[in-house]
């Protein structure tokens, strides 16, 4: 039974957290301050320091349903949102970010963890492969500003979208060789590695494929609203972990695959999906910072001594050492490696991945946590805070110039001329039918239906046409 404490506290902390990100969304935005910041305050306002509202311990079932739901979203919708030609085109840049600086990464950190840290290799291991997971909250901000070089920009999103499913595999055969532990039926390698790159990804491209099939043969029949095509995408997430993990494979690698596959197969879904699935993963990510701002991440400053602090410092410097001589093949400038290099932010990543073996009781992981949620504070004030500086060295730079919109009038002065101008009305229906502004040969593209209204119109595919929105 769920008391109603505990009911209330959760329909509190959802308000809050939803409440508190829009309202701060716009201030973010523009300041360039850390998003994860104002929530891992926002937790420690809620926590036992503060108003005694929440507290968050490893062993609660609200955080672990919480951690592992936000690691599904994040693969999958990091999965569809992937654009198979941009990867081609950029090819050798991701194959060098997310292939030799990831594992170069993991290993000279997983090294500094056994040697300066003592710990046992597979527990250096898991901690190296957790910290060098790249945060996409933290670079949402950096990879959308205009004075960002295009290369930069694409590195760094393919690196926060495809490093996780590189890192998770290391952390969970790791976690099979740390004696003892309960994770695992069957300690051998080889029916390990069957499981995690056979079973695990045959899962998930089983289910998404599965998924298409349905959704294509009932859109052919019947037909499926846009809207809810969003939430059958996450309902396909949410099976390829469950398919998965039934069999004994690792259900985050299946979500990733059943995204993947939606990626190369069904372009439409992947687009209706992307804003929707980015978003709720956003949130479940907010969320789960909110509970470990109220007192799991500040276990961090308890163990802040002058060898975890150099810890710290060798887990932020050595991932330029690893990505500058493999950047050096390419034609980037020295200051886009340099950037490259320097932007690899900490995050919630780096936490759900040591949780892991937390959950999976393997003995010893427990002392990982407290290391991670340091390096993971200090990242958040450097990596997080550096794109002001940013700022400020590109305040004089010119931002791009942008398309003028068109105005009703415009629209008419145009048709007047006689310049071809195909008109389209995609306000929502509540806007379309109480207006009574109408534009004459315009028609009328339903937002939910517009794919199915333009090809009932015979709209040809080349054509440029005016949308107006409201």
């Amino acid at each position: 039974m769920i008391s109603t404490e505990l009911f209330l506290s959760t329909l509190a902390l959802c308000g809050a957290v939803i409440v508190v990100a829009a309202l701060l969304s716009g201030t973010v935005e523009r300041t360039g301050l850390p998003q994860v910041a104002v929530f891992l305050a926002l937790g420690a306002i809620l926590g036992p320091r503060a108003l005694g509202l929440l507290d968050v311990g490893v062993e609660a079932p609200l955080l672990r349903v919480l951690a592992t739901l936000s690691l599904v979203l994040v693969l999958f919708t990091d999965a569809v949102s992937l654009n198979p030609a941009e990867i081609r085109q950029h090819k050798l840049l991701t194959f060098i970010v997310v292939g030799p600086g990831t594992v170069m990464t993991a290993l000279l950190i997983s090294l500094a963890a056994w040697w300066w840290l003592g710990l046992p290799p597979p527990l250096a291991v898991i901690l190296g492969a957790a910290l060098s997971s790249t945060d996409p909250v933290l670079l949402r901000g950096l990879v959308r500003r205009p004075d960002l070089d295009p290369p930069v920009r694409q590195a760094l999103r393919l690196e926060s979208g495809l490093n996780d499913v590189v890192l998770l595999p290391i952390v969970l055969i790791a976690m099979a060789f740390v004696s003892g532990g309960n994770q695992a039926d069957d300690p051998a390698l080889g029916p390990l590695v069957l499981r995690m790159f056979v079973l695990s990804p045959a899962a998930g491209i089983g289910v998404g494929l599965a998924a298409i099939g349905a959704l294509d043969r009932v859109r052919r029949r019947i037909g499926v609203r846009r809207d809810y095509e969003s939430i059958y995408s996450l309902g396909v997430a949410l099976l390829a972990y469950a398919a998965a993990e039934g069999v004994h494979g690792s259900g985050f690698l299946a979500a990733f695959a059943a995204g993947s596959t939606i990626a190369v197969l069904d372009v439409e879904l992947c687009d209706c999906f992307v804003e929707y699935g980015e978003t709720t993963a956003e949130m479940a990510l907010l969320f789960t910072f909110v509970l470990f701002g109220t007192s799991l991440i500040w276990s961090g400053l308890t163990i802040l001594t002058p060898a975890t602090a150099a810890f710290v410092a060798l887990v932020v410097a050595l991932r330029p050492v690893a990505l500058m001589p493999a950047l050096a093949v390419t034609s980037l400038s020295w200051r886009n490696r340099w950037l490259i290099a320097w932007f690899g932010p900490r995050g919630l990543s780096s936490l759900i991945l040591v949780l892991l073996p937390i959950f999976a009781g393997v003995p010893g992981s427990t002392a990982l946590l407290p290391v991670c949620c340091l390096v993971v504070l200090c990242s958040v004030l450097l990596h997080g805070l550096s794109p002001l500086l940013l700022r400020r060295r590109g305040s004089a730079v010119e931002a791009e110039p942008r398309e003028p919109l068109l105005t009703i009038a415009d629209i008419r002065a145009l048709q007047n001329q006689g310049t071809p101008v195909l008109v389209a009305d995609a306000r929502s229906d509540a806007t379309y039918e109480s207006s009574t502004e109408i534009i004459p040969n315009a028609v009328r593209l339903r937002p939910a239906t517009a794919i199915a209204d333009a090809e009932r119109l015979q709209i040809p595919r080349d054509r440029s046409i005016a949308v107006l929105c409201a």
